[in-house]
């Protein structure tokens, strides 16, 4: 059985956490495509790739004590990547997902407006009584506005 760019995207998947024209965050689950079979690392076998073209800035862990942090913007647009532990991630329209290991965010909130009950950005925290580790790859291009899933 063969496999095709299609068929190996629906692995290949993050969360967007993403800012409209009006300064409301929302999240959108979206998949990595155009993905190519390639030789990545002879002798290995072909696998399916994806280079993106973002710049990396800075690589950071966090590790979170169980609680939640209060609304905020990510600093920068950033990759993040739980590494152990489960935490979940809330935008300004209500939509709350959990992550844990083998999961994926782009953070890209920056310019989200305060609304009428003083939440920007987003609310997260980590699920459960234990820490969550997340690690942080953060880009040096500017945030954009009113583009889920921009990534593809």
């Amino acid at each position: 059985m063969t496999s095709s760019s299609t068929d190996a995207a629906q692995f290949a998947v993050y969360w967007h956490l993403w800012t409209d024209t009006d300064g409301i965050t929302h999240q959108s689950k979206c998949r990595f495509d155009k993905l190519e079979l390639k030789n990545f690392a002879p002798p290995a076998k072909d696998l399916w790739v994806r280079r993106l073209a973002a710049e990396p800035e800075d690589i950071t862990i966090l590790v979170l004590q169980p609680g939640t942090l209060q609304w905020h913007r990510n600093p920068r647009p950033q990759w993040i990547v739980p590494l152990s532990g489960t935490w979940f991630v809330e935008s300004m329209d209500g939509t709350r997902v959990e992550m844990g290991p083998g999961e994926l965010s782009f953070g890209e909130d920056q310019l989200a407006r305060e609304d009428a009950n003083g939440r920007a950005g987003h609310l997260s925290g980590v699920v459960g009584e234990a820490p969550c580790v997340l690690m942080l790859i953060q880009i040096q291009d500017p945030p954009r506005q009113g583009l889920a899933c921009r990534i593809d």
